[in-house]
């Protein structure tokens, strides 16, 4: 297997409250949306969001572990200066997300997190380093 995502697949309590956030909020564009099911966004090349109402993420995948604190994932969303991190943070937060930072980190970055309506964690991310370079567009 060669080493690549096609897909990241987040299971959503309400998938109009993650329509509203990505789409209607960050402007982000659907490649699919079937109402009461999916809303599938391209976010790469070839690397495509999908936004799966949990009901049938559950029935497909299994039952949701559920418990307190974070979600166990992150996602990154690099860029190529600190004013976009906070451009970007400053965006959703005008749309009611849970936001933290920005912040200089020991590593060199420049980062702050915001939460989508799932409290999915998305890092803001202003990475000065090779690998920051790397995923920049």
């Amino acid at each position: 297997m060669d080493p690549r995502i096609s897909f990241v697949t987040l299971a959503v309590r309400d998938l109009d409250a993650s329509r509203a956030f990505y789409v209607t909020g960050l402007g982000w564009t659907p490649e699919l949306d079937v109402p009461g099911e999916v809303v599938m966004i391209r976010v790469g090349e070839r690397l495509v969001l999908s936004l799966w109402d949990e009901t049938g993420f559950e029935a497909e995948i299994g039952p949701i572990r559920r418990g307190d604190g974070v979600p166990p994932v992150a996602l990154a969303h690099n860029v190529a200066t600190r004013e976009e991190v906070d451009a970007v943070l400053a965006e959703a937060r005008a749309l009611g997300a849970e936001v933290s930072g920005p912040q200089e980190r020991e590593w060199g970055g420049y980062t702050g997190y915001l939460a989508d309506p799932d409290g999915v964690r998305w890092e803001i991310a202003w990475n000065p380093g090779e690998i920051g370079q790397l995923v920049l567009p």
